[in-house]
């Protein structure tokens, strides 16, 4: 396989996953299973899902339509994310969502940011208190054109990526892992290479940006790699949601999503599992899958399960995906 498929496999590894949790975000371990039971496909949104109330089957959430945006955005800067481009891309992004009557609107860190720069804060200091998953969750491109040889340059493109909305370590840190795990994979890494890399990634972006309290997701990841496996199969959901934690800060998603990484189960029954954690289900899903996809390739996904997803989604992983890895270095 070529690092094309990876890098495809990768942005559909993201996108299945968000598809997988749509469903099931933002509702609790109960209401999920009184709704779904335990979560093995796409299914419609279900009677307690508010945000994405009605909803078709396969269909995604801000996740990959934020990564897409950002994919064109470096396409169009070659390579580099322009912070003001990138607020007001994010500004009109939630007012035509918002025009839609949707409830899948910017995030908590995101929002601030955003009504922050609306309101004359530079664009530079906006992001100064975002912690959550946001920048995380639609960092993909940014592992696609960026290699993990240097990490260093990796996370000062994480960085630039993140600066507008989520500039402070924890924030930078869950978004390093998560890229730099997906560019180690797209050059061939296994899971445990990848992890590893996503660590010292993360170890690095922790140092950038403003300081805000919070576990070290460098830390609290290398313990969660070693702490899953030892539990049970059928007790691992409730230990996610009860001791990593599945909401959005970054220091709980980012590091459950590479523990549940870290099982070396098959990649469609991680991301099941992710979708019926309760929590944050598809931002988890889709960092998990987008790992995942570029560890595995394509062989990581259900014959059918990426062309589903395109056609409900009206997606073309290809075209997002070919002029991103057009700027990525060779080794």
């Amino acid at each position: 396989m070529t690092p094309h498929d990876h890098a495809l496999a990768a942005f559909q590894g993201l996108a299945i996953g968000d598809a997988l949790g749509m469903p099931t975000q933002s509702m609790s371990l109960a209401e999920i299973r009184a709704d779904h039971g335990r979560i093995t496909g796409f299914v419609d949104a279900g009677p307690r899902q508010r945000i994405a109330h009605g909803m078709p089957a396969a269909s995604v959430t801000d996740d990959t339509e934020q990564a897409v945006l950002v994919a064109r955005l470096l396409v169009e800067g070659g390579g580099r994310l322009d912070p003001t481009r990138f607020a007001e891309a994010l500004i009109a992004w939630e007012r035509e969502m918002a025009a839609k009557g949707s409830l899948d609107l910017l995030g908590p860190s995101t929002k601030t940011a955003v009504q922050r720069i609306l309101d004359g804060v530079p664009v530079a200091e906006a992001g100064s208190t975002g912690t959550t998953n946001g920048a995380a969750m639609r960092i993909t491109p940014v592992g696609i054109t960026t290699r993990a040889d240097d990490l260093e340059a990796l996370v000062d493109a994480v960085q630039d990526a993140c600066r507008v909305t989520h500039d402070t370590g924890l924030g930078i840190a869950g978004a390093a892992a998560v890229a730099a795990a997906v560019s180690a994979g797209i050059d061939g890494a296994t899971r445990a290479e990848a992890l590893d890399v996503a660590v010292a990634a993360a170890r690095i972006g922790e140092r950038r940006g403003h300081w805000v309290a919070g576990a070290s997701i460098a830390a609290k990841t290398s313990w969660a790699r070693g702490f899953l496996p030892t539990i049970p199969a059928d007790e691992r959901i409730g230990t996610v949601d009860g001791v990593i934690g599945t909401s959005v800060a970054s220091q709980e998603s980012v590091v459950a999503a590479l523990a549940l990484v870290s099982l070396d189960l098959d990649p469609w029954e991680t991301l099941c599992t992710a979708a019926s954690l309760g929590g944050d289900t598809d931002t988890i899903a889709a960092m998990a899958g987008a790992v995942l996809g570029a560890v595995h390739g394509p062989s990581a996904w259900p014959d059918g399960a990426p062309d589903q997803v395109e056609r409900v989604n009206d997606l073309r992983f290809a075209d997002v995906v070919t002029p991103l890895l057009a700027l990525r270095p060779t080794a």
